[in-house]
């Protein structure tokens, strides 16, 4: 069977496509996760870097290709350190999409456990919207992050530790007013309510829209760097809004927010 063909004169190979459309969707994934924050102007700066590497070593410049090819040498550490953060969202993205994620045909084929009942999602669900519902009706101002890992980390040191059940009254009482408990976020893992008063990092991506506030950039924070759902309920203005991979979604209707709870808890997306 013949596997090389030939095109106004040009070879190729269906290789050649496979290894061309592969480099399209790494780079289609690199843009999504580095759009509209500060790594991006960095991975802009580098390939400036290495176009005029390039150019000045056709033009045949010898001290600048000398010390371009220095700094180049050096490149791939420096971008693993820069980038660790998005790499590691890279790959968590690769992850999503690979036949062994949460809801691939093979997954559900191999662990059916993982998929004899959703009762217990959506009863999280449920509680998790009748809470942000009243909370938004009474203007009183939330955070809650929902992590999808077990591995999520904050600073304990600040936070309250609860390990109660998710339920929409106990969500309320934390975040009442006159709580000791409603400043900061919400933590809460699997079935639990893992912590309150957890102090979160504050996005700086100076994309984000100039008028929100502490919670609205926390929420965006610490959805940068892991793969959580962050929901905010305004004070001011008594919206719901959610972060997720670094991007804000504001003004959201509760029907909204109960589609991205089941894409996040029972989709796994």
């Amino acid at each position: 069977m013949k596997d090389v063909y030939q095109f106004y004169g040009f070879e190729f190979r269906w290789l050649n496509v496979v290894d061309l459309l592969i480099v399209i969707f790494l780079v289609i994934q690199l843009y999504r996760l580095l759009k509209g924050s500060l790594a991006f102007n960095i991975f802009i700066g580098l390939l400036m870097v290495y176009a005029a590497y390039f150019a000045v070593r056709s033009l045949q410049m010898p001290i600048l290709t000398n010390i371009l090819e220095n700094f180049i040498n050096i490149g791939l550490i420096a971008i693993i350190i820069i980038f660790q953060p998005e790499i590691r969202k890279f790959l968590l993205v690769l992850g999503k999409k690979t036949p062994l994620s949460k809801d691939s045909f093979l997954t559900k084929l191999f662990l059916p456990d993982r998929f004899k009942s959703y009762k217990e999602e959506e009863n999280i669900i449920n509680e998790i919207i009748v809470a942000a519902g009243h909370m938004a009706a009474s203007q009183t101002g939330a955070l809650i992050v929902i992590s999808t890992t077990y591995r999520v980390k904050f600073d304990t040191a600040s936070s309250i530790a609860i390990d109660g059940n998710v339920s929409a009254k106990l969500i309320e009482s934390i975040f009442e007013k006159n709580s000791p408990l409603h400043d900061g976020a919400l933590i809460i893992v699997g079935n639990k309510i893992l912590a309150a008063k957890v102090i979160l990092p504050m996005s700086e991506n100076p994309n984000l829209p100039t008028r929100i506030g502490m919670r609205h950039r926390s929420a965006v924070g610490i959805t940068e760097h892991s793969d959580n759902l962050a929901i905010i309920v305004s004070e001011e203005r008594g919206t719901i809004s959610y972060a997720q991979d670094g991007q804000l979604v504001q003004n959201v209707q509760l029907e909204e927010l109960k589609v991205k709870l089941y894409e996040v808890l029972v989709d796994g997306l």
